[in-house]
């Protein structure tokens, strides 16, 4: 069976460079699969128009992923996968949690770029934190993605990554809490790692293989 670009339901530039090339690097969707022809092609929102986006109400990421995708499988007409993600901390049980795209808007004018509001949000943070000693800046990224078509749900994934926020920035690949989020195992923050590398350990890179697993399923199964 070969099926048309999934849509990923996001503008965010950095998750779908990630999990473009996740999905390009999983053994699941490898050029020597007969499956989807080989590979799975992910077609960003901006090629679809000006789509509004949908209010987030859920209290959860698999909520706010799961809504996502219906709402956007139903706008475009194809499958859609959407992604929600966020960062949890202990200290701050658990926020800023499904809020931390958002977390300092109201420290931003509107139309801020996403640097912009990724620099607002980090600074947020650190702020909270003033004071926490290390073992109160516990901390995880939390990945849930959900594949819909118009109807429903037709697969489900998550993953998550633990460390700790660390003390300052540092380092300037990846993008959001990622120089702020430290693997103490690693030494060294999620910004400082190279991509290949954070994609093999990183709460999205493990969903998405996880996904992609599923997918191969679902499409064995699909006459």
């Amino acid at each position: 069976m070969r099926i048309g670009p999934i849509v990923l339901a996001t503008r965010n530039p950095g998750k779908i460079r990630e999990i473009r090339q996740v999905l390009a690097d999983s053994p699941a969707c490898s050029p020597a699969d007969h499956l989807a022809g080989g590979r799975v092609e992910v077609a960003g929102l901006e090629e679809f128009g000006g789509i509004p986006e949908p209010a987030e109400h859920g209290l959860t990421f698999a909520q706010n992923a799961r809504d996502k995708a219906l709402y956007y499988a139903a706008a475009t007409g194809r499958l859609c996968l959407a992604d929600d993600s966020g960062l949890e901390v202990d200290a701050l049980g658990g926020a800023p949690g499904v809020h931390s795209a958002r977390y300092a808007a109201d420290r931003c004018h509107a139309g801020a770029d996403r640097a912009t509001i990724d620099a607002a949000n980090n600074a947020k943070l650190l702020k909270a934190l003033e004071g926490a000693d290390d073992d109160r800046r516990a901390a995880r990224f939390v990945c849930h993605l959900a594949l819909a078509d118009a109807r429903r749900i037709l697969i489900a994934a998550f993953d998550t990554m633990e460390g700790r926020i660390g003390r300052e920035a540092r380092g300037s690949n990846g993008f959001g809490y990622d120089p702020l989020f430290f693997i103490p195992a690693m030494g060294c923050t999620t910004a400082e790692l190279p991509t290949d590398r954070k994609n093999r350990i990183s709460h999205r890179g493990r969903a998405v293989r996880h996904f992609a697993e599923l997918l191969k399923g679902l499409l064995l199964e699909t006459p």
